[in-house]
């Protein structure tokens, strides 16, 4: 019987049949079709976007969380004030790279809209869009990097303990790195 039903589905509408579980329907609605609307807002916010997930669940606190964590941490005025110093170069740097972003995805969308791509200009549009990227990843890597000398052993223990990432194998050796 189930035979019977694909089969007929098939002969009365073969384009539906095969087409009902294209991932990127709807998507050609899109102002800039890689990017969703979400995407674009969190860009132009400098959020974080999972760019340095990397460092974040290998001990490398961020600024954002530690702020909304200063209680739980028992930050001092000075940690609280660097990290907020942290913060705010990253979400600046991280809301231009953000716009420049999205505006390199934008031109590469009218470049295919308006048919006027070529392999070359192609080539040049990626390596700009990769460029930004990685710039805006390397902004929010840095502030991680920066913000772990901020706390202590004790408080970077913490604050893997308070975000879920405790496990067997946390090294918190900072090799030399001053604490306040």
């Amino acid at each position: 019987m189930k035979f019977k039903f694909i089969f007929i589905l098939l002969v009365l509408n073969p384009v539906t049949a095969f087409t009902s579980n294209t991932p990127y329907k709807g998507e050609q609605l899109r102002e800039i079709k890689a990017l969703s609307g979400v995407e674009i807002n969190r860009l132009l916010s400098g959020q974080g976007m999972g760019f340095a997930k990397t460092a974040e669940l290998n001990h490398y606190p961020g600024p954002k969380h530690v702020l909304e964590l200063a209680v739980d941490l028992n930050l001092t005025s000075a940690q609280i004030s660097e990290t907020t110093i942290i913060f705010n170069r990253m979400k600046t740097e991280a809301i231009r790279l953000g716009r420049e972003l999205v505006n390199g995805e934008a031109k590469l969308n009218k470049l295919f809209e308006n048919s006027t791509i070529t392999s070359d200009v192609l080539d040049n549009q990626l390596l700009v869009i990769g460029r930004v990227r990685a710039q805006l990843r390397g902004t929010h890597l840095k502030a991680h990097l920066a913000q772990r000398i901020v706390l202590s052993p004790h408080q970077l223990h913490q604050y893997d303990k308070l975000r879920g990432y405790s496990g067997d194998a946390i090294d918190h050796s900072h090799s030399g790195q001053s604490h306040n």
